[in-house]
């Protein structure tokens, strides 16, 4: 009996039904996919790392090293398991031809290291995760690269200079469990012994090395850190250990991961309204059958377990399918993933996680259901006998009139009459077109913030036209020097400064010595936005990132301990800064640097009004080779390239879901406004009033509430927006984000798709208004 009744409620009812079927299933697509999401990332990542065997420190040293002085140090360090030391080549961009590239290129921001394979640990895998074993004449390229420019298994990478000319087929792609990530500016190339020997003798690279170790305990890596910076290894680089690169490695899909969450979160929200919304209906469209029941003595408990199965049946098909679904577009939401990380086979306990993600909607629909439906028991059957309708309150205040209307039609003022009235009803729809339009804006304006030339001041790098980074190897000096110079003489330059970057040690919380990476030089010609305070301009005063700052829980005006040309010296906070670059662990202040201890050399270069840019970043890249010489728009594109890949596919993720909820949840509003307004509809049809006339009503409310629920979701993304994208990125070193808004997608495109999809929904949903006339109305 129970299935025949569902049976004619779905035939009867079948637009809600379905509509109530695609919502639940959307909401537990989202929240399979976001669950499956950071099991496979969290899955992965531990996995790459077993794999690739990571080391728990790494020092990079620009400069010839003592292997045998290393050795005997690890040795005799009880918490080290073992250790290597590997040689890495740089070889310039200019240097470098990728692909089909006819010529050697200029303008990258990446360092290019070419290397063999480790012979025990951080070892380089391939696209299946298998270590890589490349022959003579081969090379494997940095995942990186193959994403970047297209690059294929057979095609070429040939290094030119100097009368040295070597080409090498591609062979592989790897994944490298320290240099993965488009963030990181440095990326390893595995070449076969001999090529790396041939390479080694030409003369064209400049030697580095990595000094890695793994430990016996890697919880004593804060000891093991401290032993090695108060050693006399070398230390010409920066230090980093596996927890940053857990970190760095994250953060691409660590970021889209907690826009995801945001969504889900939001639609959530809106779930909760619209299943509210489809059971208001069905009792709307039910009321008198309920009314027939209790007056024939059934328990309002029965009543309600019949409509509880229905929607117990419906919760249960429609999150089978959302999971089901999920698993379809596993491949989108994980394709970096894939590509960058990897896939590793999940236990029993991982693969219940998108399950239970499903199952926990499915638990939160059955639970607002049995809240709801305890509305059964406020039903009078007498009420519901005679009037067929459930009533409403009263509405409170004045009420406009229509005679006193001088611009507004007749169908429209009786729209906004109705939506004065009834404000109670209509506010649920205008929460909803709030939390749409939030979805909606504030991943498009997060996505226009990062791709914003402003987005240096999350970096912790000064806007110019031109940056040049040169790195600290061989006759690097005399390169700066040449180079300063070169920008003194030139008449297109405005202004440029200098900031060296060095390693000096400081004096951490327990007393003990360690390295801090600070740029020194001159921070007041091109001006950082700072979140407190400003950048030091005396030899005395010292700027921290944000992360910084709170590890070592300094703020503007407390005391630092540096140690300068071999004496402690205590300096002041100056500023705070946001940093999401190297780590979010940097510094700035005004003190001498010795030059065996710069690391590297950066220029920012502001040109006179009219100079191309473009045509002058060419002419110094060929000029001031070794140099790196990029706009900021290109050093951005090559840094955060793969996050803006994967927030372009968050915003039309978002956008997609705003657009059907919002037309969901219309259809769902007009079909239960209809259902309680029959009788009124049919007197207004008795006395005049078209069908045309009617739906423009209808029509025009849900279009009124949209404006307004536009309006407030657009100041909330831009307020409440910024704060929860500031949050997610203070993990990172950014923790105020001011959004970078693309006036013509936040205020007209978009609103517009929204309006657009509420308009045909309302048409299509108003069709439901027939020729109601006084009979129809008696019978109701």
């Amino acid at each position: 009996m129970l299935i025949r009744m569902l049976r004619r409620d779905w035939l009867r009812n079948k637009s809600i039904s379905a509509a109530l079927l695609v919502f639940i299933a959307l909401s537990a697509l989202l929240a399979s996919s976001g669950a499956n999401m950071i099991a496979e990332l969290s899955n992965s990542l531990g996995a790459l790392f077993a794999k690739s065997g990571v080391p728990h420190y790494v020092q990079m040293h620009a400069g010839e090293v003592d292997r045998a002085y290393i050795d005997r140090w690890a040795r005799d360090n009880s918490l080290v398991r073992q250790h290597q030391t590997a040689e890495m080549i740089r070889i310039e961009d200019a240097h470098l031809a990728l692909g089909d590239k006819s010529t050697v290129g200029s303008g990258g921001v990446m360092d290019h290291y070419f290397v063999r394979q480790n012979p025990y640990f951080d070892l380089l895998l391939n696209l299946d995760s298998q270590v890589i074993q490349v022959k003579r004449g081969e090379v494997a390229v940095p995942i990186y690269y193959k994403q970047r420019d297209g690059l294929e298994i057979g095609d070429k990478v040939r290094i030119a200079a100097q009368g040295f000319d070597m080409e090498l087929t591609v062979s592989e792609f790897v994944r490298d469990v320290q240099m993965n990530p488009s963030i990181i500016h440095s990326k390893r190339f595995v070449v076969d012994e001999r090529d790396f020997a041939r390479l080694n003798g030409s003369g064209i690279g400049e030697r580095e090395y990595l000094i890695e170790f793994q430990l016996k305990d890697a919880a004593k890596l804060g000891e093991f850190r401290t032993a090695y910076e108060t050693s006399s290894l070398p230390k010409l680089g920066p230090a980093i250990d596996h927890t940053l690169f857990r970190t760095l490695n994250a953060l691409t899909d660590g970021l889209l991961a907690a826009v995801i969450l945001l969504v889900s979160f939001l639609i959530g929200a809106i779930a909760i309204l619209c299943l509210r919304f489809t059971i208001l209906a069905a009792i709307e469209e039910d009321y008198r059958e309920i009314g027939v029941m209790k007056a024939i003595g059934i328990a309002p408990k029965e009543i309600r377990k019949l409509y509880l199965l229905k929607y117990v049946m419906t919760a249960a098909i429609a999150s089978v399918i959302g999971y089901a679904t999920s698993l379809l577009l596993h491949p989108l939401f994980t394709r970096n993933i894939m590509l960058y990380i990897g896939t590793a086979p999940k236990g029993p306990a991982l693969q219940l996680v998108p399950i239970a993600a499903a199952f926990f909607i499915f638990a939160i629909v059955v639970l607002f259901c049995m809240l709801t439906l305890r509305r059964f028991n406020r039903i009078s059957a007498v009420e519901a006998l005679r009037s067929g309708t459930a009533g409403e309150a009263r509405p409170s205040g004045t009420k406009p009139s229509l005679h006193r209307s001088r611009t507004l039609s007749v169908p429209l003022f009786l729209a906004v009459k109705d939506i004065v009235g009834r404000f109670k009803m209509y506010r649920m729809l205008l929460f909803v077109f709030i939390i749409s339009s939030f979805i909606m804006l504030v991943p498009i304006n997060f996505f226009h913030t990062v791709q914003s030339p402003d987005f240096n001041n999350y970096m912790g790098i000064e806007k110019s036209d031109l940056r040049i980074d040169l790195q600290h190897a061989g006759s690097a000096e005399d390169d700066y020097e040449r180079i300063l110079g070169q920008l003194k003489n030139d008449s297109d330059v405005e202004r440029y400064a200098a900031v060296l970057v060095g390693s000096f040690k400081t004096i951490g919380a327990e007393g003990a010595l360690e390295n801090m990476t600070v740029e020194t030089g001159d921070f007041t010609t091109f001006q950082l936005e700072y979140l407190q305070g400003a950048a030091p301009s005396r030899a005395d005063e010292i700027a921290l990132s944000y992360l910084n700052g709170q590890e070592m829980e300094k703020k503007v005006g407390d005391p630092i301990l540096l140690i300068v040309d071999g004496r402690e010296t205590t300096l002041k906070v100056s500023g705070i800064y946001q940093d999401v670059t190297n780590g979010g662990r940097t510094a700035k202040a005004a003190l001498p640097v010795r030059p065996e201890t710069v690391l590297r050399y950066e220029l920012a270069v502001d040109l006179k009004p009219g100079v191309d840019v473009a045509a002058k970043r060419e002419q110094y890249a060929q000029e001031m080779n070794p140099a790196k010489v990029t706009d900021l728009a290109g050093y951005m594109a090559q840094t955060f390239g793969n996050t803006i890949d994967q927030l372009r596919l968050v915003t039309r993720v978002a956008t997609a879901v705003a657009l059907l909820v919002s037309a969901l949840i219309t259809a769902l509003f007009l079909k239960m406004a209809v259902a309680k307004d029959a009788g009124q509809i049919a007197i207004m049809r008795s006395i005049g009033f078209s069908l045309r006339h009617l739906r423009i009503q209808y029509a025009t409310r849900a279009l009124i509430v949209l404006a307004v629920g536009i309006a407030v979701g657009t100041v909330l993304s831009n307020t409440a927006g910024q704060s929860v994208a500031g949050f997610a990125m203070s993990f990172m070193g950014a923790a105020r984000i001011q959004f970078a808004i693309d006036p013509l997608q936040a205020y007209v495109l978009y609103p517009l798709l929204l309006l657009a999809a509420v308009s045909v929904t309302a048409l299509v949903s108003l069709v439901s208004i027939r020729k109601m006339n006084i009979s129809e109305m008696n019978a109701t």
